[in-house]
């Protein structure tokens, strides 16, 4: 029936009244938490830089093969295999054993079971792959198993990006996976963009390692050459004696002593009783201290160091120390990141979407305005003010959320506007057509509201259902544009059945004997 209660009349004004009061929390300061609130701007329109970054996952694979050598020199010696010819080919690894125990290094590579060679029931494939060539033995990851370690270094990547960006302090970044080795960045109103590609763009990767004199080392060696190329190429053993992943904490510090800045760091217990450990054995050798394949010194070990304490120097500046004991503290990447695009907005150029934004929405909505009221007369004055209020509601909803707005979401919105107009003009032809058979107002309005309903549902659910689609396939402007498409379909048939209608109500109960009402 076109009848509301009084409890349906007052929950429309408190509801109308609240998203008004939160959608002008954009434009006013409040001290409450929930009225200061407001829509974030996204990178086209606040302006920022935008980065794509590949991850470079062949040093990961290579690490892991020396890593599986110890692993598998270790297992098969507690079962009394010795290991012969352990080599290490860029991505394979190379081993013999005496004949008699060939079968059962076969049998423990393939068994679904085993402990050294995971077996995925999904993929119906082992981690690994083990092939015999001329009784060498040769061992890579398998197609599945480079799917998996990519996808455990996208994941560990995305983690310590975000945490790089956090310490910088840049507001509302946004970080998404893109395929299996790509990572996008986004960061509206980034002021500083060379100094975050340089964070972003540096492994961190620290090592201790000592420096040997022997190529022949037995886990081999390379050269590697000094950050400030102060001095020679060194060689060093690959021999890992600590990593950064033992690190509590770094700091930059100015050294009393030398009037330079250093990097300290303290070492978990673990850290602490290996470094303990390889400075007790190591006295006189030179220690070397390698970040991302760069020596940046290598002192000589004049005595234990058992504090689980010490310093890093190399000719810092303070804002670079900063850096690097904040790259430090948020660990290393498990892989280089390559820039492959970048794109930077300036601020002039998101003021001018926005600008060009809301001249577009506010003709789009002049214009309907004018015609809805030249065509409906006072039904078109009450289609005006819900729209109005519509839009209310949409800016409430995003506000409360702190929903990111990009051009394509104002495109969303502008759409919103032409759907609610939409099924109002439904309705009031609806209610012409009505008012032909029927005499009474009062039952030919609620015949309109009531028959129209249908459709204008259909019509809404179909583009809430692409919307939905959008939102789930698409990526950044799309969704942008697909969530405030959504929202507006709810807001609208909220404002048409709601407010539209309590407005249409009290003006048809006063005038319910007029004749052309509409």
């Amino acid at each position: 029936m076109l009848y509301f209660s009084k409890f349906r009349i007052i929950s429309v004004i408190l509801i109308s009244l609240f998203f008004i009061l939160i959608a002008s929390s954009n434009l006013f300061k409040f001290e409450n938490n929930l009225l200061n609130k407001k829509i974030n701007l996204g990178l086209d329109l606040q302006g920022g830089s935008y980065l794509l970054l590949e991850i470079d996952n062949n040093p990961v694979i290579e690490q892991k093969i020396q890593n599986l050598s110890i692993t598998i020199r270790n297992y098969f010696k507690d079962k009394n295999i010795r290991i012969k010819n352990l080599k290490i080919l860029g991505q394979k690894l190379s081993f013999s054993v005496d004949e008699n125990f060939k079968q059962t290094i076969l049998d423990t590579f393939n068994d679904e079971e085993s402990e050294l060679n995971p077996y995925y029931p999904r993929f119906k494939s082992h981690q690994l792959d083990i092939s015999e060539e001329n009784d060498i033995f040769i061992v890579n990851y398998s197609t599945q198993g480079i799917v998996k370690l990519k996808t455990s270094s996208q994941d560990q990547a995305l983690e310590i990006v975000r945490r790089r960006i956090d310490e910088i302090g840049t507001n509302e970044p946004n970080i998404l996976k893109r395929g299996n080795d790509r990572i996008l960045v986004e960061l509206p109103g980034l002021d500083d963009p060379m100094r975050i590609k340089s964070l972003l763009g540096k492994t961190a990767n620290l090592t201790f390692r000592f420096v040997t004199n022997n190529d022949q080392d037995s886990f081999g060696a390379e050269k590697l050459s000094y950050e400030d190329e102060s001095e020679e190429d060194a060689l060093v053993s690959k021999r890992i004696i600590l990593s950064g992943d033992n690190l509590l904490d770094a700091q930059p510090r100015m050294d009393s002593e030398t009037n330079e800045t250093v990097v300290t760091f303290t070492l978990d217990r673990v850290g602490a009783k290996r470094f303990g450990k390889a400075t007790s054995t190591g006295i006189g050798k030179q220690l070397a201290i390698v970040l991302d394949g760069k020596i940046i010194s290598a002192p000589v070990i004049r005595d234990t160091i058992a504090s689980g304490s010490g310093q890093i120097s190399g000719g810092f500046t303070f804002q670079s120390a900063t850096d690097l004991a904040l790259l430090l503290r948020s660990g290393a990447l498990p892989a280089p990141l390559n820039i492959i695009e970048e794109r930077t907005v300036g601020p002039d150029l998101g003021q001018d979407s926005i600008n060009a934004g809301m001249i577009a929405l506010a003709i789009g909505f002049v214009l309907v305005i004018i015609f809805i009221f030249v065509k409906y007369k006072i039904f078109g004055l009450i289609t005006n003010i819900t729209l109005i209020l519509n839009l209310f509601l949409l800016i409430g909803i995003l506000t409360i959320f702190e929903a990111t707005l990009t051009l394509p979401g104002i495109a969303g919105i502008i759409l919103t506007v032409g759907m609610a107009v939409d099924a109002n003009v439904l309705i009031f032809e609806r209610i012409k057509e009505e008012l032909k058979n029927e005499k009474n107002n009062l039952i030919a309005f609620d015949s309109g509201y009531t028959n129209s309903r249908t459709a204008i549902l259909d019509a809404n659910i179909t583009t809430l259902l692409a919307a939905i689609i959008l939102f789930f396939m698409g990526s950044g402007p799309i969704k942008g544009f697909s969530l405030t498409l959504g929202i507006g379909i709810f807001t609208t048939l909220f404002s048409v059945y709601f407010i539209a209608r309590l407005l249409t109500v009290l003006y048809v109960y006063r005038n319910k004997e007029k004749e052309g009402l509409i």
